[in-house]
């Protein structure tokens, strides 16, 4: 296929000083997201993009086949409280899941909530269902075309209406109830002059709203205007004994939280500190009478769990539930009084059972090497759902027998195709400075390692966040045409706890596109692919990921797919809520910070006359989390620098956010980022 012809980018003479480097920023005008210049260089761009997709012969065909895979029904594991399940079931092809209430488990399952009648296009979204106390409310979240902004609503469930209470321009919260109405977070709403959508995120604070009232009327709980990039999130514990206040300073760059709780008995009651410091996380998890279960990584890299009295906070005072182990303890939820710790072991779950006083009393039995998730019910439950999965295994719920430890299949899953025919291997490559890095390589049974597999290799290295084995319907379009999909598990994750984690992070971010690169030389060396046959793929700090191993080795891979990527390292503090990632890659207003962030910052090191690999930049209008300005401004100067045949296109969805807002915008994403990566390998799809 032919080179595109790119639609003009002006280039402006903005110049920046940082710390005495003089830095050229030529498309910062693309950031103003209201004006009539970047909507109009938006319309040019998605136009030459979609010019070029629609040539691709077999594009049609790869999204009916997609759409074929995941048309088949699926549920979450129930959430139980009191007389209710509560649980969220696809038929197949609906764009959001619907949400159905049943009464006990023999009972009929009704619809609660269907998001697909809030919008014609089926882009507004609800999470975060909460049930209150005593089960007669449900509180949601709603979100519309991908935003983060979200909209609190309530459902009275003996009538199923729902209250004309509304709570808006909530970000970054929990739904906390106590008593007849809860507690949430907020911003102040944008001023008329702001972009809803990409101005900068200041001055966090918790109101409580009483059922009945409005949101003007709510009541202010916490407020620190003294620090104006601090997040505050309220939780109360299960017998709304206690209201627990998370307070982050990440902006500071600071990785971990203070704890504050309040008696929620004595109506008087000021905040207690239990922590507050920043450097280490805590999470309280339920309280055991007088005292809060708490999961911290203070004095243990990998975390552990103690026990804390409010009242003698003291850390000497502190008693060991959980110790640390040799693994990275992920999670802890609990339920009939015990403790489900979800561990990592080279990547994959294990879950063990303690007692509240710290008494060990199982490992859960899962149904193989993959991913668990759930084992949180009430206090007095005799069972719970979880659910498991993996490359080659859908997501199934299981029913957890607490006295027994038994778990029974509650709700399997029938597939459109044979899942049997694929198969994951688990491999250990070794990065540029000896670190031994997993990474999970998924295709058909019998490969053949002849150099010439299309080669899929995702990342992401960042943030604490671990990549588990997970399940996609939509892979298998990839999987089936012969294609290898390779998984790795880089640095700056959470694979293998806080020191894994910080290896990746600030000043030694450099070693997460190592492990990267290593890992795709390996599987070139190991005959699965070669550069020709290799696409680099990551999303958010993914994306990142991916632009800078595109300017550091161009001609690694054949194809590129950055996605809502954050690609000005100098900048991305000053939109929404950038100066949150502070705390994992540092700042250029430090001069130590700007120097590494300019090093590798992906729109800053694109040099003009390389050839670059095939690209396709994938961003959305509506998000505000990683703003798109990161991908215009990048696709701008890519553009300007590309010397090469090689299409740099980028895709702009709109009504999308980070990440897919509907099913359907979903697939034709998909299916528009793998006809580009065939397309540009030299693979012609067969369909039967």
């Amino acid at each position: 296929m032919s080179n595109p012809t790119y639609p003009n980018s002006r280039k402006a003479d903005q110049v920046d000083n940082y710390h005495g480097t003089l830095v050229s920023d030529p498309y910062r005008w693309l950031e103003d997201d209201l004006a009539d210049e970047t909507a109009a260089w938006v319309t040019a761009q998605n136009a030459v993009t979609f010019a070029y997709l629609d040539r691709i012969p077999w594009r049609e065909a790869l999204r009916r086949r997609m759409t074929a895979l995941v048309d088949y029904p699926r549920s979450s594991a129930p959430e139980q409280k009191g007389p209710w399940l509560l649980f969220a079931r696809n038929e197949g092809l609906q764009n959001q899941p619907v949400y159905y209430l049943q009464r006990g488990e023999d009972g009929i399952p009704e619809v609660l909530l269907d998001p697909n009648v809030l919008s014609p296009d089926g882009t507004t979204r609800v999470a975060n269902l909460t049930f209150d106390r005593q089960a007669r409310y449900i509180a949601y979240m709603v979100s519309h075309a991908g935003s983060d902004w979200q909209q609190i609503r309530v459902i009275d469930l003996a009538s199923r209406t729902l209250l004309p209470d509304s709570v808006e321009w909530v970000k970054v919260s929990a739904i906390a109830w106590h008593g007849d109405g809860f507690y949430y977070s907020r911003y102040p709403e944008p001023g008329a002059d702001e972009g809803a959508y990409s101005a900068r995120n200041d001055d966090h604070q918790v109101y409580y709203h009483a059922l009945g009232t409005s949101q003007a009327d709510d009541q202010l709980v916490y407020h620190d205007p003294e620090h104006l990039q601090r997040f505050h999130v309220l939780g109360t514990t299960e017998d709304e004994r206690f209201a627990v206040l998370s307070i982050s300073d990440r902006g500071q760059g600071k990785d971990g939280n203070a704890l504050l709780v309040k008696d929620l008995r004595n109506p008087h009651a000021e905040f207690l500190p239990l922590w507050t410091e920043f450097d280490d996380q805590f999470t309280a998890l339920e309280n055991d009478g007088d005292a809060l279960l708490v999961l911290t990584n203070h004095h243990a890299p990998n975390q552990r769990v103690v026990r804390i009295d409010p009242q003698h906070p003291a850390e000497a005072n502190w008693q060991t539930v959980i110790a640390e182990r040799e693994e990275p303890l992920e999670g802890v939820s609990t339920a009939g009084g015990r403790l489900f710790a979800q561990y990592l072991k080279d990547v994959t779950s294990r879950v063990h059972v303690y007692r509240f006083d710290g008494t060990f009393e199982r490992e859960v039995a899962l149904p193989g090497l993959g991913t668990s998730v759930g084992f949180g019910a009430e206090h007095d439950a005799t069972h719970l759902f979880y659910t498991f999965t993996s490359f080659t295994a859908p997501a199934t719920v299981y029913r957890y027998e607490l006295a027994t430890g038994e778990s029974t299949v509650y709700r399997a899953v029938t597939l459109p195709f044979d899942p049997s025919q694929f198969e994951t291997t688990q491999v250990f490559v070794t990065s540029k400075d000896g670190t031994r890095v997993p990474a999970f390589i998924v295709a058909k049974k019998g490969l053949v390692l002849d150099g010439n597999n299309p080669t899929l290799l995702y990342g992401y290295g960042g943030f604490n966040v671990s990549l588990p084995p997970a399940f996609s319907a939509l892979r298998v379009a990839f999987l089936e045409q012969g294609g290898v999909y390779v998984q790795a598990n880089l640095r700056g994750g959470g694979e293998y706890g806080e020191a894994w984690h910080q290896a990746g992070m600030k000043a030694h971010k450099q070693n997460v596109f190592d492990d990267f690169t290593a890992v795709a030389e390996w599987l070139i060396a190991n005959g699965y692919t070669r550069s020709e046959r290799l696409a680099i793929q990551g999303g958010s700090n993914g994306g990142l990921l991916v632009g800078a191993i595109m300017t550091q080795r161009p001609e690694l891979a054949r194809v590129a797919l950055p996605a809502v990527g954050v690609m000005d390292m100098l900048r991305f503090h000053t939109f929404t809520i950038g100066w949150n990632w502070i705390a994992d890659y540092g700042s250029s207003d430090d001069p130590e910070g700007f120097r590494y962030l300019y090093a590798y910052s992906p729109l800053h090191n694109l040099r003009d006359g390389v050839n670059y690999p095939a690209t396709m930049i994938t961003t959305a209008d509506h998000d505000d989390r990683v703003v798109p300005a990161h991908s215009f401004k990048f696709a701008a100067r890519l553009q300007e620098a590309h010397d090469g045949e090689a299409p740099v296109l980028i895709r702009i969805e709109t009504k999308s956010g980070h990440g897919s807002s509907s099913l359907s915008k979903q697939i034709d994403e998909v299916a528009d980022v793998y006809s580009f990566v065939f397309a540009n390998m030299g693979v012609t799809p067969a369909f039967g």
